[in-house]
């Protein structure tokens, strides 16, 4: 499930919108991940670029590039069919292009490795990998053995799930 965020909260409807939500949304975990650039574009990234959660948790995807839109997108057949590398019972999201200052939300509920891309800077790494609870979880999947559609450069660039879940985040190098 995406929600898009945009602006609402900043103009203050966040408290109001708060309210009418039923008592489960409101306590629903939120954790964001960045889409990040440097002022020129040279280099790009997600941060942090590995990141461990509980199932149910809201990821929030915000675009704090100011030169760049970007996207949050799930590796998986329905997303311009590529290779399906989230848990086999999860629902794959796409947040469209996020300009400067929007974001999108997911809820990530099946336990396993959810790996995700940017759709115009894949090719520069910006690539992501979100560890949904843990390993021995009833219904993990651990990462995708699929590698035909992604670079070797992408995957030397996504952080073990040994990283992710030891450190909780992991930052992209250099950034």
């Amino acid at each position: 499930m995406i929600t898009e965020r945009r602006q609402f909260l900043a103009l203050g409807g966040g408290l109001s919108a708060a309210l009418l939500l039923p008592i489960s949304l409101q306590t629903t975990r939120v954790v964001t991940i960045e889409m990040r650039g440097t002022p020129r574009g040279e280099r790009i990234w997600f941060s942090p670029q590995g990141l461990a959660v509980s199932p149910g948790t809201a990821v929030r995807f915000v675009n704090h590039d100011r030169g760049s839109g970007h996207t949050a997108t799930a590796y998986h057949p329905a997303n311009f069919d590529r290779l399906r590398r989230i848990p086999a019972a999860a629902e794959p999201w796409d947040t469209g292009f996020l300009m400067p200052g929007e974001s999108a939300e997911v809820i990530l509920t099946v336990p396993g490795v959810y790996d995700y891309y940017c759709v115009p800077h894949e090719m520069a790494a910006m690539v992501g990998r979100i560890v949904v609870g843990r390993p021995g979880d009833r219904g993990w999947q651990g990462p995708s053995p699929a590698t035909d559609d992604v670079s070797p450069e992408v995957l030397a660039a996504l952080p073990s799930v040994d990283q992710v879940l030891t450190r909780g985040r992991v930052e992209a190098a250099g950034k």
